[in-house]
């Protein structure tokens, strides 16, 4: 991976790649915003692949490096791989084919290790997340002496793809993933997916103040402005001091659908009317899948 320790001030100006497999890295992107407002970001929802969670490894890993570098193609400085299931199974992989430094996502178990006081905690995951080696070497560093229940949360991303975030059926899908957790005493429920943040105020409809939620976005963003420090690539805002820093940053939105969920949920979350960009970013996975249809 290319050090960048003589970044010029066209490479800091350059965007920050943000990707997830739809529309959950926009939990992400709110806390990158919020936490950098001189950067420019250039978004990329998978859409038409989503979920993830129920793909293979090789897929992920072959739609995660496809758009890792279909985004340093677009002048991208740094990426953001804001999928559970994407950094458990193929980061490693990509990190090494790509020229920029790389931030991934991981469910939040130290965090829930040092909050549990009943030391027993909830995560709310995708399958290919809980089963992957990444995910059981974070639970056996930092959460020895913590009873972890782990659900697969089947349907949930599907739900918010299609800006399901508060309907009744919903609600009781959550309730059967939630309620066994308690049951067994846990205090904590770890959000193992960054479309899971969506889900909040469903979740908190069930549990109320009875479980702490673990949302891992803040040290995310917090761990990106690490490394665009470590590597000279961090944006200065145009006239520092005066307040007006996040004045000029922008977000670019593409999908690889027809875009429609990702603007409505944009709007619902970032409060803004984004126009969306449809995008085709083919890979060997996706080229097979394209010649069985025909």
């Amino acid at each position: 991976m290319q050090t960048h320790l003589n970044a010029t001030a066209s490479s800091c100006a350059a965007p920050i790649g943000i990707f997830d497999s739809g529309l959950g890295g926009l939990s992400v992107l709110r806390a990158v915003r919020a936490h950098l407002p001189a950067e420019q970001i250039v978004y990329v929802a998978d859409s038409r692949y989503a979920p993830y969670g129920q793909r293979d490894d090789d897929f992920i890993a072959d739609r995660t490096l496809a758009i890792g570098e279909w985004l340093v193609a677009q002048g991208a400085k740094a990426l953001v791989v804001a999928c559970n299931t994407a950094t458990a199974q193929s980061i490693a992989l990509v990190r090494e084919r790509l020229s920029i430094p790389l931030v991934g996502v991981e469910p939040g178990i130290k965090p829930a290790a040092l909050i549990s006081k009943s030391r027993v905690a909830g995560v709310l995951a995708t399958q290919v997340t809980l089963r992957s080696a990444r995910f059981q070497a974070l639970v056996e560093r930092h959460a020895a002496d913590l009873r972890v229940l782990c659900q697969p949360g089947h349907g949930l991303v599907e739900a918010v793809e299609r800006c399901d975030v508060s309907s009744p059926a919903l609600v009781e899908l959550l309730r059967g993933y939630v309620e066994p957790m308690l049951d067994a005493g846990a205090d904590t429920l770890v959000l193992g997916c960054t479309h899971y943040p969506f889900l909040d105020t469903a979740i908190r409809s069930i549990v109320g103040e009875r479980m702490t939620l673990v949302d891992t976005s803040v040290a995310i963003a917090r761990q990106l402005e690490r490394v665009l420090d470590q590597h000279g690539l961090r944006a200065q805002p145009a006239s520092p001091g005066d307040g007006r820093m996040a004045e000029g940053a922008s977000a670019r939105f593409c999908s690889t659908s027809d875009g429609a969920h990702l603007r409505t949920l944009a709007a619902a979350l970032l409060g803004i009317d984004a126009q969306v960009e449809c995008v085709s970013i083919p890979s060997r996975r996706t080229r097979e899948l394209e010649a069985d249809a025909a």
